[in-house]
């Protein structure tokens, strides 16, 4: 390893350390900081981190470093801990201080109980989000991120696994309760609250009731714990993340990056389960909560574990195979930027050649899903989200798997995607708008809960007549508001609250989409393979992994170009509009040259190219031309509307 195991697997001794070197001293708790930011940039040291995202929680050791990958799915309220306390021996009334910053128990020894009224006691405040894995994270993106782990870890039963990392995926008993973990902590204790820290007294009587608790946990509870996805399906665990620095800087839906001391402290699990003794033990003053809301925030810890973060990160995206900031003028990053883009064209031109065999042959088709998958909001005018370039590829067969193996496809190129499968039982059952439940006292999740940068692919082909009841219309309005505006408007019962996003929505249907688009391309299959599974396997499996990974880097890079137009070629474009209503007024309108712009840009980008030029635009002009004559020709051809 490139350095000690100490602040991996005791890190709360090198937390000590510093407080007893500093004493009360507020300086002590930035040179812990200090000190792990700097032992993670030492050679590979975040790859030794265990990740809560690949290793299942009962192989990794209680209240040791690890890192998660996540989103923020809900904020609770902020809580009160004992930031120092002191402890009273009881027979030699000696006074030791204790830090309780990291920590979910306070630790004292044998015959040591914490003096409630010291005043050397210090109270503060601490934020907890509910954090989920990353909602529709693709499967590459997880196998790349387990293979480059190189953390060593252990079951903490006596059971010994045949290999040393297991991904949640892999882990059929994930969301059971795991084994029990041993008492790790050498003092004793008693279950009781003070300022957000539980505190101590008799081991063996703890440990006993450690045990049964987690059976309890699995028995008791009156329903299965919601562990609130926002998408169905999805494996991972989920977290309590305690936050201590700078949480004003975080906001529902952003993706976080976590490194802190993991706490599943049984005494959590016997305070959830027990809720007669618990409410006993608890300050009165905490015993305002709701037994519900009891249940929701303060879930077993061996289901929900706590994290208490050190370091935390926002994420620009979640591509393994890229840095993770791209817009720092770090030589590493320019260095592996600047390679890259040297070799953009022919990894261009192999995509083109990629989508085009996922598009049956339609090369123009493949040129707008390119420069659909590029597309980013880089900015908002007012209300109007300007970047957003919703594709409706129409023209798909009806009732075909057609678009299931299109997202495939495109699953196998984005970080994150969710495929939604458009009919009347889904429009009128699922649930797509988060809502806050005032009586557990929490954010809800729903479909379009979703991080920046996901792939949402509506397949609309599966659409049949029938009739959409109320929540059917109100999740209608929620894709078309999210098309339009990007933005979601959570239901909070009393009123909406909006929440911008940055979402990159693919339509397929039949004819022309119920929803609004940006752009409507009609497919023209140069082939109609026979067996379509098959022959979209076989695409797959010609690419080779290396290609592949340029696909995944090019698509994910080129978002975070900048862009702009230069004031020779602004004049051009105005020109260009100037001549071209000349002829004909109503050839061409506003609104086309703000997509015409669009096109332009993403075109440009897709070449690497971050300014206009005029062959770009020109290029830009040519393909909207052939994508209105195509749909020209289908109207004539159909006698109707698209």
């Amino acid at each position: 390893m490139p350095c000690g195991e100490d602040w991996l697997s005791h890190p709360l001794g090198i937390v000590q350390g510093f407080f007893a070197q500093n004493g009360v001293n507020p300086g002590w708790e930035k040179k812990v900081i200090e000190y792990f930011k700097e032992k993670l940039k030492e050679n590979n040291a975040p790859k030794w981190v265990p990740s809560l995202n690949e290793v299942p929680l009962h192989y990794l050791k209680p209240n040791s470093f690890v890192k998660f990958r996540c989103m923020i799915q809900d904020m609770f309220d902020p809580e009160f801990y004992m930031g120092v306390y002191e402890t009273v021996n009881r027979n030699t009334k000696a006074r030791v201080l204790h830090f309780g910053k990291y920590r979910d128990v306070a630790e004292c020894g044998p015959q040591q109980e914490v003096d409630l009224n010291s005043p050397r006691t210090t109270t503060l405040e601490r934020q907890t989000f509910y954090c989920v894995p990353v909602p529709g994270e693709s499967t590459w993106v997880k196998e790349v991120y387990v293979n480059t782990n190189q953390a060593r870890v252990s079951p903490s039963t006596s059971y010994t696994p045949s290999r040393h990392k297991r991904s949640y995926e892999d882990d059929e008993d994930m969301d059971l309760q795991p084994n029990k973990q041993k008492e790790q902590h050498a003092g004793a204790r008693q279950a009781g609250s003070v300022g957000g820290l539980q505190w101590c007294g008799e081991p063996k009587r703890l440990e006993t009731e450690a045990s049964s608790g987690q059976q309890l946990n699995s028995l008791n509870l009156s329903s299965p714990f919601d562990l609130n996805f926002p998408l169905p399906g999805e494996k991972g665990p989920a977290c309590l993340v305690k936050v201590y620095e700078d949480w004003d800087c975080f906001k529902v839906n952003d993706v976080l990056e976590l490194y802190g001391i993991l706490s599943v402290d049984p005494v959590l699990s016997i305070l959830n389960n027990d809720e007669r003794d618990a409410s006993s033990l608890l300050d009165p003053m905490e015993c305002t909560d709701t037994a519900e809301e009891q249940r929701v925030h303060s879930p077993p810890a061996s289901l929900v574990p706590r994290i208490h973060v050190v370091l935390a990160q926002k994420l620009q995206h979640i591509n393994p195979l890229l840095p993770a900031c791209l817009n720092k003028e770090e030589s590493k990053t320019c260095k592996f930027v600047s390679s890259f883009m040297s070799e953009l064209s022919p990894v261009r031109a192999e995509l083109l050649g990629f989508l085009t065999h996922a598009l049956l042959g339609d090369s123009l088709a493949a040129e707008y899903l390119i420069l659909h998958l590029i597309s980013t909001v880089y900015t908002r005018r007012d209300v109007l989200p300007l970047g957003k370039f919703t594709v409706n590829l129409s023209g798909c067969p009806r009732n075909s798997t057609f678009t299931e193996h299109l997202y495939r496809i495109i699953q196998h190129l984005v970080p994150a995607s969710f495929h939604l499968q458009m009919t009347i039982a889904n429009m009128n059952h699922l649930k797509f708008i988060p809502h806050k439940d005032y009586t557990s006292n929490r954010l809800v999740s729903g479909l379009l809960q979703l991080p920046s940068n996901t792939s949402l692919v509506i397949d609309e082909t599966l659409l049949e007549q029938g009739q959409l009841d109320t929540p059917g219309v109100h999740n209608v309005t929620a894709l078309s508001n999210l098309i339009t505006w990007q933005k979601v408007d959570y239901d909070f019962s009393y009123h909406q609250m909006e929440f911008p996003c940055n979402i990159n929505v693919f339509i397929t249907s039949e004819g022309r989409s119920l929803l609004p688009a940006d752009c409507q391309i009609h497919l023209q299959p140069q082939l109609i393979p026979p067996n379509m599974e098959e022959y979209m396997n076989s695409l797959l499996s010609a690419v080779l992994p290396s290609v592949l990974n340029k696909f995944r880097i090019y698509l994910t890079l080129l978002r975070f170009l900048d862009y702009s137009i230069s004031d020779e070629i602004t004049k051009a474009v105005e020109d260009d509009f100037v001549e071209m209503r000349k002829n004909d007024p109503q050839s061409i309108t506003a609104d086309d040259l703000h997509q015409l712009l669009i096109v332009a840009r993403f075109l440009s980008l897709s070449a690497g190219q971050t300014t206009l030029s005029r062959e770009r635009w020109l290029r830009a002009k040519q393909l909207e031309s052939l994508r209105r004559t195509r749909l020209q020709q289908q109207k004539c051809v159909n006698g109707n509307e698209l």
